[in-house]
């Protein structure tokens, strides 16, 4: 019969689901092993992306499964966000409506791929029994101080209308998820403490040896520590001060110039008390429409405006003026620099265009005191001292730690370590999202929602606003409310949470789905956690990524987990992109492969064999027709194996020792099927290299289907052989490997089978005949085992009772040994 997936696939993934093989629970003998990919937004239906992150974590989750872990293996959805408010003003519907469509569309697309999930432990992060501990979670936060509201310069997006955090603002200035670019503004926002475990995050990084080292590079770059000074410059004339924080002191006597960030609270205090204020707050506001890449990439055009104020410089009394420049961001340092031209590029350049001065204090090691007025781009290396007072003559390196603890001696100043990393701001003005469990009353301020009162459920019967824009606050009948400290008259927080806090707990939701009084139980996680195996995309280094590990750690804390869970992802695979036409794929350049399509054409063992075979999961891989064809084709050459031998292979005598077996072909044939074992192993386990394991199985199907003997000891090694082959395809396409299983008759699921174990006897090569020559001329012929190194054969050879005889009396100068070719030994004449 013909291989018909149309039907096989269906067949199997009813008697999956009907029997439960996929379900787990917390205990057992059985060593835990927790499988996981990043969950999907419910967008409406897979694409490849999808496709290859599912195929990765089914084969690794089915691969497990076999060699006997207990592998919890569950998905859900990251099911609130903006898209779902665009969908609403596209088509009308309400984003749970339109929302929940997706989530049973794309729950019925992973369902046909044949993912081995336990989908009793379904999470959906719109879903008040989700978001109901979401907010929770918030509330422990606030209690502990890590959770506060402030008014604050934040990243603001026109086109998505509301804030992101800095994680979320990339490609030099632009959003995220739409790509416009991002402007700054005053608001009150909420914000997580997330700098509170900056050196944490940091430190804990080199203990994730199962991370790729450029996520772990990306993480220790966005976390940014650095050791300097923070030191204050009084404003004359005022009883202000500007706060600065660098990491180079020692070119402290070079400063010609204070600079603020646009954004820098001090600027509208300086506003005020000038008369060119409204000058001060124009320029500031254009400042601030600008996009980060406008403002800090190198080469961009300097702006700034001088206040007419002036900073004293602590350490000789000089005056030096106060500008604001364009360049100088408030998500860096305190939002103003000491101005040093001659040593700082950025500094010099917008010297020079202002006619600032310019005054050196380092000079090459091995040169002269460069000339400000002549200089033509500033020094930034490390020097000699000068012009520095009584540091003058100092190296670099020693005058920095020598002038900071000048600093701290005189009371200017204080050593500090500092961070990129700024605090992490949740709020957003959007409507499909987790509110914010607190009110505000009159008479009581912030006050936070009663634990028991929760969830705080959104209104269902909004109008999503054109243009964007949330419309909670126009929504009256919910945002009015009791105060439930006075109970008096309050009104609803209205931001509701970044998406991003849904998913940086849902893997420990996982644990628990169904818990009613706790967002996870203790035994559950204390049982399950960490995560083992973590599988997503690299473009979560520094978002997902970070607020995951930064909850984890605030709940360990918490001790809603076991002390010594700090870390949620063991290892973490990050998979490549799937490319088409030389690009990634996406519908703006009409190259997407439609993953339906395929699955129809092909079906899913051939679409999930591609993906997995055609490149290394951390490559990116590059779509081929041809190549889809070509897996599909050789599922057919397995599907016809099997057929066209069945009677042979049910009658099949068990398997022989290979001591046994008289044909030295079949000897071969054996050895080949165990090495597979034993690489295939290797390949998915030790070295994720899916593609290699692959290549090594149809190497085996190629020897089984071309042996043609059909005598008893033949059939023995081709159902041996044919049945691993199965056993190690069963990850990759388990639905027809399920199929042809049964066909063999062999009793319950393959799915649930052990892993085959190479049999280390057939793991040996065969023996070789070796020469042993003295001084070039052949004494003897040695039967040894092949494969030998130079070290090994030298010594068998020279134990040998007929090599120790020949050898009696002679003065050996040098053995040579060529692995299973000879030994010859150089005697003295």
């Amino acid at each position: 019969m013909a291989y018909d997936f149309g039907s096989i696939e269906p067949k199997w993934q009813r008697a999956w689901e009907d029997s439960g093989a996929f379900h787990v629970e917390t205990g057992g003998e059985k060593p835990k092993f927790y499988c996981l990919e990043m969950f999907p937004y419910p967008s409406g239906a897979l694409h490849m992306g999808h496709l290859r992150n599912y195929s990765i974590g089914d084969l690794m989750a089915r691969f497990l499964r076999m060699r006997g872990y207990n592998v919890l293996y569950p998905i859900g959805f990251d099911a609130f966000g903006l898209p779902a408010e665009n969908a609403a003003l596209k088509f009308g519907v309400q984003p749970a409506d339109w929302t929940w469509k997706n989530i049973e569309h794309m729950t019925s697309q992973l369902k046909r791929m044949g993912c081995s999930y336990d989908w009793r432990r379904r999470v959906e992060t719109c879903n008040p029994n989700y978001y109901r501990w979401t907010q929770w979670l918030f509330l422990q936060f606030f209690k502990k101080g890590l959770a506060y509201r402030k008014e604050a310069p934040v990243n603001w997006c026109e086109s998505c209308k509301t804030v992101l955090a800095n994680e979320q603002v990339v490609d030099g200035g632009h959003c995220w998820r739409c790509g416009t670019a991002v402007t700054k503004r005053n608001l009150e926002q909420w914000f997580l403490r997330i700098t509170d475990y900056a050196q944490e995050l940091l430190d804990c990084l080199d203990s994730l040896v199962g991370w790729p080292e450029r996520v772990r590079m990306m993480q220790r770059n966005w976390i940014g520590r650095s050791e300097g000074v923070r030191l204050s410059f009084s404003v004359e004339g005022t009883d202000l001060e500007i706060e600065a924080f660098t990491t180079r002191i020692d070119t402290i006597y070079g400063v010609t110039f204070v600079a603020l960030a646009a954004e820098n609270p001090l600027v509208r205090r300086l506003a005020a008390l000038s008369p060119k204020g409204q000058e001060i707050l124009d320029f500031a506001s254009k400042v601030m429409r600008q996009s980060e890449i406008e403002r800090s990439s190198l080469g961009a055009e300097k702006e700034g405006l001088d206040t007419g104020f002036f900073a004293v410089n602590p350490v000789d009394g000089r005056r030096i003026p106060i500008w604001i420049a364009n360049y100088i961001l408030m998500d860096y340092g305190t939002g103003a620099i000491m101005g040093v031209p001659a040593h700082d590029q950025r500094d010099f350049e917008f010297a020079r265009k202002y006619c600032l001065k310019v005054i050196p204090v380092i000079r090459p090691a091995d040169g002269e005191i460069p000339n400000g007025d002549s200089m033509e781009a500033a020094f930034e290396d490390d020097g000699i001292q000068c012009n520095s007072g009584e540091f003058d003559g100092l190296p670099t390196r020693e005058a920095i730690s020598r002038m900071a603890q000048w600093f701290e001696d005189k009371g200017w100043g204080r050593r500090e370590v500092n961070y990129r990393l700024r605090d992490w701001l949740i709020s957003r003005q959007r409507y499909w999202g987790a509110p914010i469990p607190v009110v505000y009353c009159d008479r009581c301020g912030i006050v936070p929602v009663p634990e028991e009162e929760l969830p705080v459920t959104l209104p269902m019967d909004v109008t999503v606003l054109e243009g964007g824009g949330s419309p909670l606050p126009e929504a009256a009948n919910w945002v009015n409310t009791k105060c439930p400290a006075c109970g008096g008259p309050a009104r609803r927080e209205t931001d509701t949470m970044d998406t991003f806090i849904c998913s940086s707990w849902y893997f420990l939701r996982y644990t628990s789905p169904c818990s009613s009084d706790a967002p996870f139980k203790m035994e559950d996680v204390s049982y399950w956690m960490p995560v083992d195996q973590y599988i997503g995309g690299i473009e979560h280094a520094c978002l997902h990524l970070i607020y995951a590990r930064f909850f984890t750690k605030v709940c360990s804390d918490l001790g809603l987990l076991p002390p010594d869970c700090r870390e949620p992802f063991t290892n973490l695979l990050t998979q490549g992109m799937v490319i088409k036409d030389g690009s990634k794929m996406s519908k703006s350049k009409g190259n997407v492969v439609d993953p339906d399509e395929i699955i129809s054409r092909y079906g899913a063992d051939t679409a999930r064999l591609f993906i997995l075979f055609a490149a290394p999961p951390e490559k990116d891989l590059d779509w081929s027709d041809k190549g889809v064809e070509g897996a599909h084709r050789f599922l057919g050459r397995v599907f016809r194996l099997v057929e066209d031998n069945l009677d042979a292979l049910r009658s099949a005598p068990k398997p022989m020792e290979i001591g046994s077996i008289e044909d030295k072909a079949l000897r071969d044939l054996k050895r080949l099927i165990h090495r597979t074992v034993d690489k295939v192993t290797r390949d998915i386990e030790e070295e994720k290299q899916f593609n290699t394991a692959v290549a090594s199985l149809m190497e085996l199907s190629n020897a089984l289907g071309a042996l043609k003997s059909r005598t008893p000891e033949a059939m023995s090694v081709l159902r041996e052989g044919v049945e691993t082959l199965l056993l190690c395809l069963a990850p990759f396409t388990p639905h027809v490997c399920e199929e042809l299983w049964e066909m063999m008759g062999n009793q319950g699921m393959i799915s649930l089978a052990s892993w085959p174990k190479p049999d280390l006897e057939c793991l040996k090569l065969e023996d070789v005949t070796v020469v042993f020559q003295i001084n070039g001329k052949v004494r003897e012929e040695l039967t040894v085992q092949a494969g030998l190194s130079k070290e090994e054969l030298q010594k068998v050879v020279m134990e040998d009772p007929r090599v120790i005889k020949r050898l009696e009396g002679k003065d050996v100068v040098k053995v040579i040994a060529v692995p299973d070719k000879l030994v010859n030994v150089v005697v003295k004449p």
